[in-house]
């Protein structure tokens, strides 16, 4: 466009103002909210109502609180359990969703179709309390679960699940692909709806089955938003969530449910180490993007879908 910047706004001004409270959150909560980072920098003690005059008065040392932590005996244990539930989640939750998607794609009963998928994308909507709630009491000893691995004749006695630290990498990891796998489906399904009714009338032409226009012509045709989805996961990884691990996780099994923003919370909000709380979680920020930046430079590299 050749016109100049003013006259584009001035001619789509009813967007930006669409835009304007959107980015005017975004500015308040997103980048106004870095100036907080100072504090992983500073010892600071809060005080009532002088929290911005305190903070840059108080005391530099530097990366006091970094050396604090990485030489610590709790860094490898936290990192350990993050990275490890994280892998777990990506993996699992990246899986499901697609042989979910794939499954509904290949039902023909429109009424199953819809039922199933609206049935599988309420625990979207679910908050992490209730979902915890139904999972702590199908985990239980006389739960769901244990009563029908007894029926079936897998176990001889009920399992403590939720008092086991064996068992919680793979329940957390369960649990989140079950609470988000209904959200996932729906965008591997949008994408399976673009795809060129064509090509399969051209395979089915040729003589190829089910199995084999979901392995050439499916499969390849999803790739991209695969891509895209791995890329957006993986700068998560070491943002696990707070809210299963602190409802799910108990003393019992600390040794794996303590993870870093669980830590985080206990040393920053509990034990009042605001500056040692805001270091760890600066730590888990940079990792997440050099992860990203990462992850997208190799789909570059492999030509694939990339975020930039």
């Amino acid at each position: 466009m050749n016109t100049k910047l003013g006259q584009r706004i001035l001619a789509h001004r009813y967007i930006y103002l669409m835009i304007l409270p959107g980015a005017i959150l975004v500015l308040l909560f997103s980048y106004g909210a870095l100036a907080g980072l100072y504090m992983a920098f500073v010892d600071f003690a809060p005080q009532l109502g002088k929290f911005w005059s305190v903070l840059f008065k108080s005391e530099f040392v530097g990366l006091r609180w970094f050396r604090f932590f990485f030489s610590g005996q709790d860094f490898y244990r936290v990192l350990r359990n993050t990275l490890a539930s994280s892998f777990l989640t990506l993996i699992i939750g990246s899986v499901f969703p697609i042989i979910f998607a794939i499954t509904l794609n290949e039902c023909r009963n429109r009424f199953v179709k819809r039922f199933v998928q609206t049935t599988s994308y309420l625990p979207y909507f679910i908050s992490w309390v209730i979902a915890a709630n139904i999972i702590v009491t199908l985990l239980s000893m006389n739960g769901l679960v244990n009563q029908i691995l007894l029926e079936l004749n897998v176990i001889d006695k009920s399992i403590m699940f939720l008092q086991n630290g064996k068992y919680f990498w793979g329940i957390i990891a369960l649990s989140n692909t079950w609470k988000n796998m209904g959200y996932n489906t729906i965008i591997y399904m949008a994408s399976i709806s673009a795809i060129n009714p064509e090509l399969f009338e051209a395979a089915e032409v040729d003589g190829a089955g089910r199995l084999r226009k979901i392995w050439n012509i499916l499969l390849p045709s999803l790739k991209p938003t695969i891509v895209i989805l791995l890329i957006l996961n993986v700068g998560s990884l070491l943002n696990t969530g707070f809210d299963q691990y602190f409802l799910l996780g108990n003393s019992l099994t600390r040794e794996f449910s303590d993870v870093i923003d669980t830590y985080a919370f206990r040393y920053g909000i509990q034990n009042g180490m605001f500056s040692y709380a805001s270091a760890v979680s600066l730590f888990k920020s940079v990792v997440a993007f050099i992860l990203v930046m990462t992850v997208n430079r190799v789909a570059k590299k492999l030509e694939t879908s990339h975020l930039f």
